[in-house]
């Protein structure tokens, strides 16, 4: 009944989210019959509340820091265990999720998401880290929670207003080697009832880094001569408390890329691609004394041209409205809406889709212990059908005294992937009779949390298991390719995570490590001279690890940091390969001290240390050791 009465109300754009400060077991009732906004920060919904059992990283604006002016691909590849299949830096970059395709993962920024329903997937390099604040990465199907795309896992990317704040201004710039520079400035205003905060950003490296041409007798070492990338933008984010019971928000970033691609080594191209995209969000929150009401609205519009000649553009609508309310003490439920309508005007085809998702989430609390989440989503698009998709979640602290504490958590899933437009439309080869790719999924997890004096420890451990029907392929028909629903893979792996923190006299350590096992292996043979089956996917490393070490003293701090990635396969018959790499990046930073006449920071480090020649992909170059400056400056 909610669904259908609220679907009545939305007139214009909408969806909802809980306080990003509040931890997954915080609820509604935890508000109370009133409701006191004058809390510093923007009410916003955290994304995991109803994913008890779900793998997440949580990725704070001091995280980010050292990271401002690059891309988020430079995060999430040197800081996780996830991996990015990078066509060198500042080019494209495609994300793998527990050994999923870059198109099994859905992202979202303030809520609306941003794949391009052209391409279903995200281009990892020209997300600046300037176009948000924080973040939180979500492990393992999604497809409940969050609709199409959410196979592998999902990412979400929010900006973060504050109320009350005055005035407060900052001024950023890093520079670095391989003509690196990039700059941007932020201002913005709070009072009690709104608050109003613009950023505006400029990027751009030359990517002249020197490279060995392996193509040429005695593998000399060149210069890159084409590889420039141009970027910038702004953000501009407004929020507004006309009652106590009530918030509007609206946010809208603009940014423009224009890159030089970097040729294969060998290869003379001289391609040229230039990305614009618009995104637009906006909120409205009320607040009622046992429930809450939000609406939200959007656009994303997107324009990709390669070598002039090439122009596509997708624009895509959203409308979305929901109700969150406290069924019982124990029992919290959100029921929603969300309308999209898809206009894609591309180089060979044009086309139009129209979606409609009905989701219900339910959590329930036993004894305090006990913590369990049911989600449910239906999608139709054009009048069919997405697979109905339920999960269902628990986390269960059996173990708790006051040193440590221990707990299992686990989940059950189904999720989809809706065909792209490319998939079903695209002149010649699109195929409008593929079925949306599904996938069942099961993880079980153990998560510790141990503290003694000076020392904190906190790990988990999780094993997956997930399998893939209807992979969509492209292959040969005559003269041109086609895509069918011909795969299955079965994808199984290992992630462990570890935080830990010790305060030795004034000096404080930090030490954080992961390390992820994944096996993405084809079930399918497509034909008798198919040699992929039994086989690793292409490009998704079976290891990966990473750790880090921090220290800091007064104002000072400094960390070392080291990544390892291990073989990845270049084609489905795992006969070439590209070997294993290990980095090193090191740095410090200085915070202003208070008697400076302005705050801020400044840092230096130094990436690829020891100067590593390395491949991600096969024939796609990498910098080796470079440097980089950054200053900070807040009024």
């Amino acid at each position: 009944m909610y669904i259908f009465a609220l679907a009545s109300l939305v007139q214009s754009s909408w969806a909802f989210d809980i306080g990003p400060d509040q931890g997954r077991r915080d609820t509604l009732s935890a508000i109370g019959d009133t409701l006191d906004l004058k809390a510093v920060e923007v009410f916003t919904v955290p994304v995991e509340k109803y994913a008890y059992g779900q793998s997440l990283i949580q990725v704070s604006e001091r995280d980010l820091e050292r990271f401002q002016g690059q891309a988020f691909t430079e995060y999430l590849q040197k800081q996780t265990g996830l991996f990015l299949r990078q066509h060198g830096p500042g080019m494209l970059a495609s994300l793998t999720m527990r050994g999923t395709s870059a198109g099994h993962n859905a992202v979202f920024w303030n809520g609306l998401p941003i794949n391009s329903p052209s391409l279903g997937q995200t281009d990892f390099s020209i997300l600046p880290v300037g176009g948000f604040d924080r973040a939180e990465i979500l492990l393992g199907s999604g497809g409940a929670l969050f609709g199409t795309d959410a196979i592998g896992g999902s990412v979400h990317l929010h900006t973060r207003l504050k109320f009350n704040q005055g005035f407060q201004a900052q001024v950023q710039s890093n520079v670095g080697s391989f003509g690196l520079w990039n700059q941007s400035v932020q201002a913005g205003f709070s009072a009690e009832k709104w608050s109003s905060r613009t950023q505006v950003y400029r990027n751009f490296s030359r990517n002249d880094f020197p490279f060995r041409n392996l193509s040429k007798f005695g593998t000399p070492v060149e210069r890159h001569e084409h590889g420039t990338v141009r970027q910038y933008g702004f953000v501009q984010d407004l929020a507004w408390r006309p009652t106590d019971r009530s918030q509007l928000s609206t946010s809208i970033w603009y940014n423009d890329s224009d890159r030089e691609i970097i040729p294969l080594i060998g290869s003379n191209t001289r391609d040229q691609q230039q990305d614009r995209n618009l995104r637009w969000v906006m909120d409205y929150f009320y607040f009622g004394r046992k429930n809450t009401l939000n609406l939200k609205g959007g656009l994303v519009s997107d324009e990709l041209v390669f070598n002039v000649g090439s122009v596509n553009k997708t624009r895509q609508y959203f409308l979305s409205g929901d109700v969150e309310w406290d069924i019982l003490p124990n029992i919290q439920a959100k029921s929603g809406i969300r309308q999209t309508f898809i206009q894609g005007n591309l180089s060979t085809y044009e086309a139009e889709e129209s979606r409609t998702e009905l989701y219900h989430s339910s959590n329930f609390s036993f004894r305090n212990n006990l913590l369990v989440s049911l989600n449910l989503r239906q999608l139709i698009y054009d009048g069919n059908f997405a697979p109905f998709t339920p999960s269902l979640g628990a986390e269960w602290e059996f173990f708790q005294d006051q040193k440590q504490s221990m707990g299992l958590k686990t989940m059950l899933a189904r999720s989809f992937k809706v065909p792209t437009l490319n998939d079903r439309f695209w002149v010649p080869g699109g195929n409008p009779e593929l079925l949306p790719e599904e996938s069942y999924s099961a993880e079980l997890g153990l998560v510790h949390e141990w503290k003694k004096g000076n020392l904190s420890v906190n790990q988990s451990l999780t094993y997956f298991q997930m399998w893939v029907d209807n992979w969509i392929i492209w292959l040969p028909r005559g003269n041109f390719w086609s895509p069918e629903n011909i795969r299955s893979v079965n994808n199984s792996g290992l992630e462990y995570n570890l935080n830990a923190q010790v305060r030795l006299s004034s000096v404080k350590l930090d030490f954080s490590g992961n390390y992820a096992f994944n096996k993405a292996i084809n079930q399918t043979d497509i034909d008798g001279n198919d040699r992929s089956f039994g086989k690793q996917l292409p490009y998704t490393p079976v290891h990966k690890a990473q750790g880090q070490v921090g220290a800091s003293k007064d104002i000072w701090s400094a960390f070392i940091n080291h990544q390892w990635v291990g073989e990845r396969f270049v084609a489905t018959d795992n006969i070439a390969s590209v070997a294993a790499y290990s980095l090193w990046d090191t740095g410090i930073r200085m915070e202003f001290p208070e008697r400076f006449i302005v705050k801020g920071q400044a840092g230096f480090q130094v990436n690829n240390l020891l100067n590593t020649e390395y491949q991600i992909l096969r024939l796609r170059t990498m910098p080796g050791r470079n440097y980089q400056l950054n200053i900070t400056i807040r009024l």
